[in-house]
C-alpha cells in the first residue's frame, strides 16, 4: 500500500510540472501514469509549455493542463502569475529538476510537499547520483523515495489510431535535433543516401520534423525522390500514431525518436559525443527493441553501417 495512504493522507489537489523538450516529456508517461494511479480521485493539473499542451489534454492522466509561458525573472507581472499558479495544491511533484523549476520552489513558498531536487522536505529526491542516471531511472527513483513505488510503462492506446493511415509499409527518418547542437546531426545526404536503399528494399521512406527543418527535407529528396515529406505536416499525437505502425524508425538523438520509442516503434538511434546515450538514450518496451550507434563524429559514420543496424532482424 503507498504510505501515505497507510498513514490516511491523500492529496486531493495535484500540480505535476514537466515543460520539455520533446524527448523528456516524454519519458515522463510512465511517471505521470504512476501519479495518476497512485492518487486515482485526485484532480491532477499539469504546468507545462506550449508545445505539449495539445498531447496532455488528450492523455488518460491529468484533469488540468495550464501552459507555463516561462516569462523572464524581471517581468513582474508574469512573475506574480506564475506564482499564482505554484501554489494551492497538496502535493507538487517537479518532474523537470532544472535551474528553473528551483525558483518555482521559492516562489510557491517552499512547500513541505514539494517533490523534485530541492528542499529539505520528506518528499526531496536528495540522491546524490541522480545526475547520473538516465532520465527514466531518475525519475523513478524520485517517485519511489517519494513513495510511489510502481511506475509502470505506460498505457500509449489513446495514442495509436492518431495521424495519417499510409497504404504500405514505411520506415520514420527524423533527420533533425537541435539547431544549437549540430554535432547531433548525422549529414542530410547521408540520411538521403539511407532513402534510397529503403526504396531499393521495398518500403516508404518518410521524413518527420518540425516544419523548420525543411531544408534537411529538400537536402534528403535530392537523393531519394520518391520520399513522402510529411515534415512539418504532423501534430505530436498525429505522429506518436504515425510511429506506432511504422516498420521502424531511424534518427538523431532528438525528440521524435523518443516518442517513436515509447510506441513501440523499432528505432536506431544515431549518437555523437555531444550526448550520452547511457544518460539520454531512448528506452523501448523490450530488449532489442532501439539500437544506438554511437561515433565520436557523426560525419564519419557510413551508410552501411545504419542501413545493416535497420535491417538486423529481416
Amino acid at each position: 500500500m503507498h504510505s501515505e495512504k497507510a498513514q490516511g493522507i491523500i492529496p486531493q489537489r495535484i500540480l505535476v510540472i514537466r515543460l520539455g523538450a520533446l524527448g523528456d516529456f516524454v519519458q515522463s508517461f510512465g511517471p505521470f501514469q504512476a501519479i495518476r494511479q497512485a492518487f486515482p480521485a485526485a484532480h491532477i493539473t499539469l504546468l507545462t509549455t506550449a508545445p505539449f499542451v495539445e498531447l496532455a489534454k488528450l492523455s488518460p492522466w491529468f484533469d488540468e493542463v495550464l501552459t507555463d509561458t516561462r516569462p523572464r525573472w524581471t517581468d513582474v507581472p508574469q512573475i506574480l502569475a506564475l506564482r499564482k499558479m505554484l501554489r494551492g495544491y497538496d502535493r507538487v511533484y517537479d518532474l523537470q529538476t532544472s535551474a528553473r523549476t528551483a525558483r518555482y520552489f521559492v516562489l510557491a513558498g517552499r512547500p513541505v510537499s514539494w517533490c523534485g531536487h530541492v528542499g529539505e522536505g520528506h518528499l526531496a529526491h536528495l540522491n546524490p547520483w541522480r545526475d547520473e542516471m538516465h532520465t527514466r531511472a531518475r525519475q523513478r527513483d524520485q517517485l519511489s523515495m517519494a513513495g510511489i513505488k510502481d511506475v509502470p510503462l505506460p498505457d500509449i492506446s489513446w495514442l495509436r489510431d492518431k495521424g495519417p493511415k499510409l497504404d504500405e509499409p514505411y520506415v520514420l527518418i527524423v533527420p533533425g535535433a537541435a539547431v544549437h547542437r549540430p554535432a547531433k546531426r548525422w549529414p542530410a545526404r547521408r540520411y538521403g543516401e539511407l532513402a534510397a536503399e529503403i526504396f531499393r528494399r521495398g518500403l516508404q521512406p518518410v521524413l518527420v520534423g518540425h516544419e523548420t527543418e525543411q531544408p534537411l527535407a529538400q537536402d534528403i529528396l535530392k537523393y531519394c525522390p520518391e520520399a513522402l515529406n510529411l515534415m512539418g505536416k504532423t501534430t505530436l499525437p498525429e505522429l506518436a500514431g504515425l510511429a506506432a505502425r511504422a516498420q521502424c524508425a531511424v534518427g538523431n538523438d532528438t525528440g521524435p525518436m523518443h516518442l517513436a520509442a515509447v510506441m513501440g516503434c523499432r528505432c536506431v538511434v544515431l549518437f555523437s559525443a555531444d550526448s550520452n546515450p547511457a544518460l539520454t538514450a531512448p528506452l523501448g518496451w523490450q530488449a532489442g527493441q532501439v539500437r544506438v550507434l554511437r561515433v565520436r563524429d557523426l560525419a564519419l559514420l557510413c551508410v552501411q553501417r545504419v542501413a545493416a543496424a535497420l535491417w538486423w532482424r529481416h
